[in-house]
């Protein structure tokens, strides 16, 4: 197998490697894209060991200048589109890019941002589009050579500095070994073996690539040559369209968009054409076993794919015929890692416990959090990592997720995981989505409060969500009150922002 955008161009020049709406990228023309970009990044100072921000919707230019980056030893440093200029100021400032590339609709943001952080000057920055006082990508890349510039980097790994969504805190960088070209280029190819992934496939992207899990399953499909189609923007039924249509073999998803899937009409869904799907990969948000149980009938069977990790690292996967056996579990190690359940002194706990997961990354190389060494300590112990997540391990090795230790909820002295909550709701036929956390009590310290998204046109209660807790759940575990939404807010990346309710609550 042929390993690498620029080899791939060389050996199938003709084969299309990127797909957005209309626009439809050859090898051959991607790659030479690429090299133009790196050309005119060269020219506003990026070199090695630089990084160039990226707040970009998806489009096939986000993919040329990740990989024009990686060819000068740079990073690509992707900016949440739905962050606001503090958060992106905070970004900029802790990254300090030597160039930053933004679309004309973010541009009000982008550059208020830089200017505040004071980074970089406006002459290092390329719009997407017309912006006045900007130099438009288009222009910049126009009369660039379609070669690779001098000593380009001809092998490299996934080289997107990525910042964690923010949901607990301040976003923060994730650094990992695998930027060095060498390690990160046999990374990738142990990734895509373990996956699977050919030239052959077809990858479909429905979520937005400054996320790490979309950005990377599209960067190893165009490792090894395959096909990438972009959506810009979710659409369930669409979803669907582009699978029949562009005969898509693979997918990575999160549990929010399989709820939007089931969420059209079967009558629609049967209509298009699925049985190209052979791995659908999902992870980032636990999934509710009733809304996994229904998805897998959607697709082929023996094609949804489960695996937990974070963007410091992967944890464990699991096939379906597993899942079939141990609903709920995500699995058990990747290879080369290691998984341990922690008590809050460091000691594994017994199987059936829940505490701390900790993962051992593979070969012992550890990430830091950049610039925040801190941070960095405070996440591991010995060579393991903890993002904070709580779950048990079972007597065979497979791990469960209990939740996250910001979401736990100690209510009466006693705690109890929202997860566990959530996942019974969601079984309810009515229940879209639903997120659960705490409110302060004055009897209880914490009481469980419940926001509901029902099905359009369904007339669901209080009442009965409340009888369908009791039916399913301990007493203690039964929300003390329950409203209702229209649609949960979440990151694009599928993750409710529990935070945000939290807020709203309070202000009400």
């Amino acid at each position: 197998m042929v390993y690498g955008l620029a080899a791939n161009a060389r050996a199938t020049p003709f084969r299309t490697a990127l797909v957005c709406g209309e626009r439809r990228l050859t090898y051959g023309e991607l790659d030479a894209w690429v090299n133009r970009t790196a050309h005119a990044l060269a020219a506003r100072g990026l070199g090695p060991g630089g990084r160039v921000a990226l707040m970009l919707p998806n489009c096939p230019e986000f993919f040329m200048l990740t990989h024009a980056a990686a060819q000068l030893g740079a990073l690509a440093v992707p900016i949440n589109a739905r962050w606001r200029r503090d958060e992106i100021a905070h970004i900029l400032a802790d990254a300090a890019p030597v160039v930053l590339v933004f679309a004309a609709e973010y541009a009000d943001e982008a550059l208020a941002a830089r200017a505040q952080a004071g980074s970089p000057p406006t002459s290092h920055c390329l719009a997407l589009g017309d912006v006045a006082g900007v130099t438009s990508f288009a222009v910049a890349v126009a009369d660039r050579p379609a070669t690779a510039p001098p000593a380009a980097n001809s092998e490299s790994g996934f080289n997107v500095l990525v910042y964690t969504s923010g949901t607990t805190g301040r976003p923060k960088g994730v650094m990992h070994p695998t930027f060095d070209p060498k390690i990160g280029f046999e990374a990738q190819k142990g990734l895509v073996a373990m996956w699977g992934f050919t030239p052959d496939d077809v990858h479909l992207v429905v979520g937005p690539v400054y996320h790490t899990m979309p950005n990377a399953y599209a960067a190893q499909h165009l490792f090894v040559g395959a096909t990438v189609v972009m959506m810009t923007k979710f659409d369930a039924a669409e979803c669907l369209r582009l699978i029949a249509a562009e005969r898509v073999t693979t997918s990575s998803m999160v549990p929010a968009h399989f709820i939007r899937i089931l969420e059209v009409p079967e009558d629609e869904r049967v209509r298009h054409d699925l049985s190209s799907v052979r791995k659908i990969l999902h992870a980032a948000a636990p999934c509710p076993p009733e809304v996994k149980r229904r998805i897998m009938r959607v697709f082929p069977p023996g094609s949804v794919w489960e695996f937990y990790g974070a963007t410091e690292g992967p944890g464990t996967i699991i096939s379906p015929d597993e899942w079939e056996q141990r609903p709920g579990s995500v699995g058990r190690p990747w290879p080369g890692v290691g998984i341990g359940v922690l008590d809050d002194d460091g000691v594994e706990v017994a199987p059936g416990t829940i505490g701390t997961i900790y993962i051992t990354p593979p070969g012992g190389r550890k990430f830091a959090y950049h610039n925040d060494a801190d941070k960095t300590a405070s996440a591991f112990r010995g060579d393991r990592f903890t993002v904070g997540d709580l779950g048990w391990l079972d007597d065979a090795g497979y791990l469960f997720i209990a939740d996250r230790r910001t979401d736990m909820v100690i209510t009466g002295g006693v705690n109890v995981y929202p997860a566990e909550i959530e996942a019974a709701l969601i079984a309810h036929p009515d229940v879209v989505d639903v997120a659960v956390f705490g409110i302060p009590d004055d009897r209880w310290g914490q009481a469980l409060h419940a926001v509901v998204e029902p099905r359009v046109r369904a007339t669901l209660t209080v009442d009965a969500v409340t009888a369908w807790c009791r039916e399913k759940l301990a007493d203690y575990k039964c929300p003390r009150s329950v409203e209702f939404t229209t649609e949960l807010p979440r990151d694009p990346n599928g993750k409710v922002l529990k935070r945000q309710l939290r807020e709203a609550f309070s202000r009400a």
